[in-house]
């Protein structure tokens, strides 16, 4: 018997349908929101990976395409801040940024930001064009970004933090009977859902929600709260499809945390075991071609 492949969820027939609904709903509210969006990868439509590799994308000519796109689809006539989703390793940072710097001399974009970026690239990327905002991967469970910190304190840089919860597992509602549909949902290939992460995570989730329970929060609160409480700048961007979490995430901004107890969670976070994280979408060595770039969900 011949054993079928198993093949990857195809690309989003249209990956730019968040823009269009956002773009709908938020035309009546417009001055009352900041609005950012992203530019510069495209799918690897060529891989069966389950989490399907990412080709960036940092040319000027597709960052001024991408941004009029962008435009239209969220009926505005400008973004408050516009990333570059990832760096291109074949265009110069300082080619990037000049065509950011370009977008914000005509108007079309208000502030400009750069995701999963080290200190070197954003230090000659500011130079070019002074940078707003960095969005890394940060939680409790990755925390390498914070060897950035002081660079983005002295550059004046804000920290924007995605996967802020570790793919959700840092809400505590995943065991090891929790199911997630393989060749479809990503979190059936990520190491902090396997069962060999659920049994090394054990005690970090324990003393997670043995605080909550002290505070009277959700082990997501306390996460959130945790990284709010690390500097004024951090703003963590927990994903959800539920309105009862949007809710939940949001009241964690009411959750005080002292700075005895911010101090015992670095510490325990220093000493307990942890297991490997999911550090996001492969970047392929393909090049970049005349093909459309667009944002993905995360």
């Amino acid at each position: 018997m011949t054993q079928r492949r198993s093949t990857a969820p195809p690309p989003p027939e249209n990956p730019h349908d968040n823009e269009e609904l956002l773009g709908e709903a938020l035309k009546p509210y417009r001055d009352r929101v900041v609005l950012a969006s992203k530019c510069g990868i495209r799918f690897d439509e060529d891989s069966t990976e389950i989490n399907i590799p990412l080709i960036p994308d940092g040319r000027p000519e597709t960052i001024k395409r991408s941004v009029e796109g962008s435009l239209k689809r969220l009926r505005t006539d400008h973004l408050d801040l516009y990333y570059i989703h990832r760096i291109d390793r074949n265009v110069p940072i300082e080619e990037t940024a000049g065509a950011m710097k370009e977008l914000i001399g005509e108007g079309k974009i208000t502030h400009w930001g750069i995701s999963e970026a080290d200190e070197e690239t954003l230090r000659r990327a500011h130079a070019v064009c002074p940078v707003t905002a960095v969005q890394n991967r940060y939680s409790m469970m990755y925390r390498d970004y914070e060897a950035l910190f002081p660079v983005l304190e002295e550059l004046q840089v804000g920290f924007v933090a995605f996967s802020p919860l570790a793919n959700g597992f840092l809400s505590a509602r995943y065991d090891k009977d929790s199911k997630f549909a393989e060749g479809t949902d990503y979190r059936s290939v990520m190491p902090q859902f396997s069962p060999e992460g659920m049994d090394k995570n054990r005690e970090l989730i324990g003393r997670l929600t043995a605080m909550a329970d002290r505070k009277k929060a959700t082990p997501a609160q306390i996460s959130l709260a945790w990284m709010l409480a690390k500097k004024p700048w951090i703003v963590p961007i927990p994903g959800t499809r539920k309105y009862s979490r949007l809710l939940e995430n949001a009241q964690a901004a009411d959750v005080e945390l002292t700075e005895e107890e911010v101090q015992d969670l670095d510490q325990m976070l220093d000493t307990v075991p942890v297991s490997e994280v999911f550090g996001g979408s492969k970047i392929s060595d393909k090049k970049s071609k005349s093909k459309r770039s667009f944002c993905t969900r995360k």
